[in-house]
């Protein structure tokens, strides 16, 4: 299965259509969503297009298809809004090579991971910076952000086919780098 990977829409409708728009384009099956979706968080400023109540819309739309872990601007009220689960702070993606590990990124991270086994996926968003570093004992990734993206870096999400991973910009779906390609 195809797989849209996303992280930090940070509550803009603008970006959050653009995001849905991609994940038709793209004809992915999934789209598995790393947190942070609708408060901007208070390091943050406001994203454009800022309208929390249009991303719940946009979002539950589209319930069927998500996948999500929670952010650390994610709370209780935020589940009561949204149609699917958005409370775990991780989630567990068997595949033949080994294992994905997904979360935010604001407990297990690149500098903080949880037990991975050599060829395991740390996957997290949190950081609005798009990464891939191949650590031995596993690698670790990072989409960047939808709507915040920080240190330079695009709008960006990334697309998994089973095979490789993508990092693509929002706006213009161009590829930008991939994975096995990457090192850290």
């Amino acid at each position: 299965m195809r797989w849209m990977i996303a992280s930090d829409i940070h509550g803009s409708a603008l970006y959050c259509r653009m995001m849905l728009e991609r994940y038709r384009l793209e004809k992915a099956g999934r789209l598995l969503l790393l947190g942070d979706l609708l408060y901007h968080g208070p390091r943050n400023d406001l994203p454009q297009g800022y309208a929390p109540k249009e991303v719940i819309h946009l979002l539950n739309s589209c319930a069927e298809e998500l996948v999500a872990v929670r952010g650390n601007c994610e709370a209780e009220v935020d589940q009561m809004v949204l149609g699917f689960p958005v409370m775990a702070d991780y989630a567990l993606l068997p595949t033949e090579n080994g294992l994905i590990y997904i979360t935010h990124g604001h407990h297990a991270s690149e500098t903080a991971p949880p037990p991975l086994k050599k060829g395991d996926i740390l996957l997290h968003g949190h950081t609005h910076v798009p990464k891939c570093v191949d650590h031995g004992n596993y690698i670790y990734m990072n989409p960047g952000s939808v709507a915040i993206p920080k240190d330079g870096s695009r709008h960006s999400y990334m697309i998994w086919d089973g095979a490789k991973f993508e990092w693509k910009d929002l706006e213009t779906g161009e590829t930008y780098m991939e994975y096995p390609k990457c090192r850290g």
